[in-house]
C-alpha cells in the first residue's frame, strides 16, 4: 500500500518538488487561515512581512531541504519518500484534487504513529523510575527520534492541509512524504523493542515492575480524591464553563483506577502460579491505566492554577486593553482612518460587555474573559505593555494542554486530523519568540482540534455497550483510551513499546491493510 520510490528518483523528487514548491512559495499571495473566521486569522492579516524579505531565508530553506533529502537517502538502507513542503504558506489557489485512498491512509499513519509514540513515552516512563535516565537513555533517545520524524510528518500534513503544495501532482509527493515519516517513526520504536523488553524483562520477573506501578498507583488514588475536591471549588469560584475541559475528569481517572486495580491483582496472581507472559501482559495493562489517570489528575490541578493565574490577570488585562486603545491614533497600521476607529469601536464594545460581566459579582470564567479581551485589541496591539501577549500565552497554552489531555486519554477515537491541528498548535507555542500572531493561531487552532476530537469520539461509541466487557470495570474506557488494543471481547491486548510491529504482533487486529 505504501508507494516507494528507488534512491536516484526519489533524489530527484526531491530535488524539482523542493525547488517547485520554493518558487510557488515565495511569490504567492498571503495565505488564507484554514481555520476561517476568527482571531488567528485576523490577526495574520495585520502583520505580513513583504515577500522579497522572505526570499533569501527560503532559498536556504530549500537547498538545505534538497540536500538533507539527498543525505538521508544516501544513510538509508531502505528507500522511503520523504517529500518535505516549502517553508511558507501558500497564496489561496485552488487545490488540484487528490485520490482519496493516500490522504485517508496518510491520516491513519498519523494517528497510529501518534499513538505508538505516546505509548512508547509511557512505559518508558515506568522503565525510567526502575532503572534511572541512564538506563533507559537508548529507548529514550529513539523516541524523541521517532517523535521528531511524527512531528515532522504533521507540519507537512497541516501544510498539506492549507493547501500547500497546490499542484497535483507535488501533493501526491507530500502524502508520499507523510506516509514515509510515519512509517520511520514506527520502524524506529520497533527496533528498538526488543531491546527495550530485555532491558524491563517482565516475562522473566515482574515483581520489581509491580512494586513501582503499585507505588504509583497508590499516589495517584490519594491525588485523584484532592483532585474531586479541587473540582468541587472551581465550580464554586468560577462558572460552569471555566471547568468544562475537565468535566469527567475525576470520573474517568477513578475509572481507570478501578481498571489497573484489576490487572494489577491478575498480575500478581499470575506471577505466583509462574505465569509470566500474562503477568506481563496485566501488568503492561495496569501501568496504562495508572498512566491514563495521571493525565487525568493531573489536568484538574492545571486548570484550578490556570484559573487562579487567569483571575489575578483580569484587571491588568483590562488596564493594558484600555491603554492600547487609548493610543490607537498612533498606530501606523496599513489601513484607512475609518477601518482604524472601527476597530477601536469593536475593541471598546468587548471590552465594556467583559467590564459589566467581571464587575457583575457573579461567578465568570476568567480564561474565557481574557481570551475575549485579547482578541478584542489584538488588531491594535503594540508592545506598550506586556499584559496581553501573556494573556495570550495564558489562554492557548490552557487551551493546548487540555486539548492533548482529551487525545491522549480518548486515543482510539481521535483521528488524523485532530491531532494535525493540536501537533500544529503546539508548534506554535514551543517556537522562540512567538508573537501575538502565533498565539492566536494556536489557541484557535488547539479548540479547533478539540472539537474534531470530541466529534470523533461521538461518532466512534462504545463498541463494547452491552457486552461483559462494558460490564467489567474500566475495560470500555481502557480500549477508548488506548490502553488495550481491543479487537476481542475482553478489550484485547495491551499497548505497549514499539510501533506498528510490535502492535501487530501482540494483537494481529491492530495490522493496518
Amino acid at each position: 500500500m505504501t508507494p516507494s520510490l528507488d534512491r536516484g528518483r526519489l533524489w530527484w523528487a526531491y530535488a524539482l518538488v523542493g525547488f517547485v514548491l520554493l518558487g510557488r512559495t515565495v511569490w504567492a499571495e498571503p495565505a488564507v487561515a484554514i481555520m476561517g473566521e476568527g482571531p488567528g486569522a485576523s490577526a495574520a492579516e495585520e502583520g505580513g512581512a513583504p515577500v522579497a524579505d522572505l526570499v533569501l531565508p527560503l532559498v536556504a530553506v530549500g537547498v538545505t531541504v534538497v540536500l538533507a533529502g539527498y543525505g538521508y537517502v544516501r544513510r538509508t538502507r531502505r528507500g522511503r519518500e520523504r517529500t518535505t513542503p516549502g517553508g511558507g504558506r501558500g497564496g489561496a489557489v485552488q487545490v488540484a484534487p487528490v485520490p482519496d485512498e493516500p490522504d485517508s491512509w496518510a491520516l491513519a499513519l498519523l494517528a497510529q504513529a501518534d499513538d505508538c509514540v505516546r505509548t512508547s513515552r509511557e512505559e518508558l516512563r515506568f522503565a525510567e523510575a526502575r532503572f534511572g535516565a541512564g538506563g533507559v537513555e537508548s529507548a529514550a533517545s529513539v523516541v524523541q527520534a521517532a517523535a521528531a520524524e511524527l512531528a515532522a510528518a504533521f507540519r507537512m500534513r497541516q501544510l498539506y492541509d492549507e493547501g500547500v503544495p497546490a499542484d497535483g501532482t507535488a501533493r501526491r509527493h507530500a502524502l508520499a512524504g507523510i506516509i514515509g515519516r510515519c512509517e520511520e517513526a514506527g520502524r524506529r520504536l520497533d527496533a528498538e523493542a526488543p531491546g527495550f523488553d530485555r532491558l524491563r524483562g517482565l516475562e522473566q520477573r515482574t515483581d520489581d515492575a509491580l512494586g513501582v506501578a503499585e507505588a504509583r498507583f497508590r499516589e495517584l488514588a490519594g491525588r485523584t480524591g484532592a483532585a474531586d475536591t479541587l473540582l468541587g471549588g472551581l465550580l464554586t469560584r468560577y462558572s460552569p464553563s471555566a471547568s468544562g475541559t475537565v468535566t469527567g475528569s475525576v470520573e474517568q481517572a477513578k475509572d481507570r483506577l478501578v481498571f489497573a486495580t484489576t490487572r494489577l491483582n491478575f498480575a500478581r496472581q499470575a506471577a505466583d502460579r509462574g505465569e509470566n507472559a500474562h503477568a506481563a501482559a496485566h501488568l503492561r495493562a495496569a501501568e496504562g491505566a495508572v498512566a491514563q489517570a495521571g493525565v487525568l489528575v493531573d489536568g484538574v490541578h492545571r486548570l484550578a492554577a490556570e484559573l487562579d493565574e487567569a483571575a489575578r490577570m483580569v484587571p491588568a488585562a483590562l488596564t493594558g486593553a484600555e491603554a492600547e486603545i487609548a493610543g490607537a491614533d498612533t498606530l501606523r497600521l496599513d489601513v484607512t482612518v475609518g477601518e482604524l476607529r472601527a476597530r477601536v469601536l469593536h475593541a471598546d464594545a468587548a471590552l465594556a460587555v467583559v467590564r459589566q460581566e467581571v464587575t457583575s459579582g457573579h461567578p465568570y470564567d476568567p480564561l474565557d474573559v481574557l481570551r475575549r479581551v485579547v482578541r478584542a485589541t489584538a488588531p491594535l496591539v503594540t508592545g506598550r505593555t506586556g499584559v496581553l501577549p501573556a494573556a495570550a500565552l495564558l489562554t492557548a497554552r490552557s487551551a493546548t494542554a487540555a486539548t492533548a489531555d482529551f487525545v491522549a486519554t480518548h486515543r482510539s477515537a481521535v483521528g488524523g486530523t485532530a491531532r494535525t491541528r493540536l501537533a500544529e498548535a503546539e508548534r506554535l507555542l514551543a517556537t522562540e519568540g512567538a508573537g501575538m500572531v502565533d498565539l492566536l493561531s494556536a489557541d484557535a487552532l488547539a479548540r479547533t482540534a478539540r472539537d474534531l476530537a470530541e466529534q470523533d469520539v461521538r461518532m466512534q461509541g462504545n463498541p463494547y455497550a452491552g457486552t461483559a466487557a462494558g460490564h467489567a470495570g474500566g475495560v470500555a474506557g481502557a480500549v477508548l483510551g488506548g490502553v488495550l488494543l481491543g479487537g476481542a471481547d475482553d478489550g484485547g491486548p495491551p499497548a505497549s513499546f514499539g510501533g506498528p510491529d510490535t502492535r501487530a504482533r501482540r494483537n494481529p487486529a491492530q495490522r493496518l491493510p
